[in-house]
């Protein structure tokens, strides 16, 4: 066996092995393959509802899909595409998992110079090259996420009143005692009434000189 026909052999095997690596999918609409895994990366054609692409790898998540169709590379967005597993037709990214569907990168210069030459927008490879993947919608937040913490055990009991806490503060010694009266001010109460003590048991009426007695004056 020469040379050129053992280097046709491994052409051979080569192209076997990436036909066996390469998994058919269907597409479940007319949809666009693109030069990459974004919807801002130009058309490379639309594929009609239904074709049978081979899908040779996925962007982590399963969401845009490398595919060939009819010799033409590009990328597919994995939720218009449909595989079998077990003798029935399922959406790609639900079970790509299962199916073995491996994860691949984008390597925009390699994939570009290897099969997108001959095409108008390859001269315009600089206005492409910063559009990041498009890994799909947002996840949904998870339960829970950004809410504020519970508040700690018993944060809302009432607490009970300090000993005297709102009690008006005592008077101090002495202030409820009343005052006995001061003799001038008994004097006075008696000249108010008319009569005023002088010695033991005689009284002197005002008006009498003599003083009072039992019939008046004296």
């Amino acid at each position: 066996m020469n040379f050129r026909t053992l280097l046709a052999a491994a052409a051979f095997m080569g192209l076997a092995t990436g036909a066996a690596l390469a998994q058919n999918a269907y597409t479940t609409a007319n949809v666009n393959m693109r030069a990459g895994p974004s919807t801002q990366y130009p058309a490379v054609t639309t594929l009609p509802n239904g074709a049978a692409v081979d899908v040779h790898g996925c962007t982590t998540g399963w969401s845009w899909c490398d595919t060939t169709w009819r010799g033409i590379r590009g990328w597919v967005s994995a939720r218009y595409l449909q595989m079998l597993y077990n003798d029935r037709r399922v959406y790609l990214p639900d079970y790509a998992p299962r199916i073995g569907i491996p994860i691949i990168t984008f390597q925009f210069g390699n994939y570009w110079d290897r099969w997108y030459r001959d095409r108008p927008w390859y001269r315009e490879r600089d206005r492409w090259r910063p559009v990041r993947p498009d890994y799909g919608p947002p996840r949904p937040p998870r339960p829970g996420a950004g809410a504020p913490p519970p508040p700690p055990p018993g944060w809302d009991r009432p607490r009970p009143p300090r000993p005297g806490a709102g009690a008006p503060p005592p008077p101090p010694p002495g202030v409820d005692r009343p005052r006995p009266p001061r003799p001038q001010a008994e004097d006075d109460n008696r000249r108010r009434t008319g009569t005023i003590s002088q010695g033991g048991n005689r009284t002197r009426q005002r008006g009498c000189p003599n003083g009072a007695g039992p019939d008046g004056c004296l």
